[in-house]
């Protein structure tokens, strides 16, 4: 059965026994709880931290466990999302090891998924990034075997304000480069946190995958798009993405809620379905960031069981 939840970095104002209060409250089934390390953000969603995965100790571990259960909430995946493969190694590392701080923690806690990016040097092509990815990604890859947990890629491909254009910071943004990904590192604990918004921007099919990549849909996030033609007619397709769409609420964009459930269950697929709110009509405060939570569920309820 698909689960209902959503992704913690829209509520960094509160703890995690909060947000835990809150989807129990509204009726949601878990969380993909954002684990970054304790700091400030250096862009907008990142730099949330509802676990500290720096040290958790088994005890502590097992306390969040217990305070999950005892409200129904399940935690749907752990997430950290930077940058492995930019330029400076000495700074890709910091995200390395900080990742497979997410990975242990993510065995500690019996969640058994790590969401993340692959990251890009978004200077260089994608036949150049390969070697750095396969550098990078088969280790950690193996790291995550051997703490049987399993490795979610986000496809967004990164690439919102002019200096990130046209490369993007995540290489994993299309369907070619998926399953050369998985052709090169052919495991059963690498596979793909599928938000389909993204594909929307880039004018492809959003539902096709579903059917190809189905083994590999770890995690789904429920993220809308709103394409303004106004300015796609003003700007064209070569403009950085931010120039010609808006994201929005599951049911405020271009997306199909209901043939994409109809897929995603024809599929076979019963995991979790987490909104993403980056939708900044509902920002202003935590009261609209919560009510914006609650309208999302109420309309993405209509498909599930």
């Amino acid at each position: 059965m698909i689960q209902l939840g959503f992704v913690s970095a829209i509520l960094p104002d509160l703890s995690l026994h909060e947000v835990a209060e809150f989807a129990a409250q509204e009726g949601f089934d878990c969380v993909e709880v954002m684990c970054w390390p304790v700091g400030r953000a250096e862009r907008r969603y990142a730099g949330v931290t509802h676990i500290d995965v720096t040290d958790l100790s088994p005890g502590q571990a097992k306390d969040i466990v217990g305070m999950m259960q005892e409200r129904g909430i399940r935690i749907s995946g752990l997430g950290y999302y930077p940058n492995y493969l930019v330029a400076d190694p000495a700074e890709a590392q910091v995200y390395i090891d900080h990742f497979k701080r997410v990975i242990e923690a993510a065995a500690k806690l019996g969640v058994g998924l790590a969401n993340t990016f692959i990251g890009r040097d978004w200077t260089k092509s994608v036949e150049d990034n390969w070697p750095r990815f396969k550098e990078v990604w088969t280790p950690l890859i193996r790291f995550a075997e051997d703490h049987n947990v399993r490795v979610g890629i986000e496809n967004c491909p990164m690439a919102f304000t002019a200096d990130e254009w046209p490369g993007g910071k995540n290489l994993a943004t299309t369907p070619a480069i998926w399953r050369r990904m998985f052709e090169e590192i052919p495991s059963a604990h690498f596979g793909l946190n599928y938000d389909p918004s993204h594909l929307v921007w880039q004018m492809m099919d959003y539902l096709k995958p579903l059917r190809e990549f189905k083994d590999k849909i770890f995690h789904i996030h429920a993220k809308d798009v709103r394409l303004d033609r106004h300015r796609l007619d003003e700007v064209g397709i070569m403009a950085y993405p931010l120039q010609f769409f808006t994201p929005k609420l599951p049911g405020l964009g271009e997306i199909n809620w209901g043939r994409f459930f109809s897929v995603l269950t024809d599929v076979g697929y019963d995991g979790p379905v987490c909104i993403e709110v980056e939708d900044r009509a509902y920002e202003g405060s935590l009261e609209s960031r919560r009510a914006s939570l609650i309208q999302v569920r109420r309309f993405l309820k209509n498909f599930t069981v």
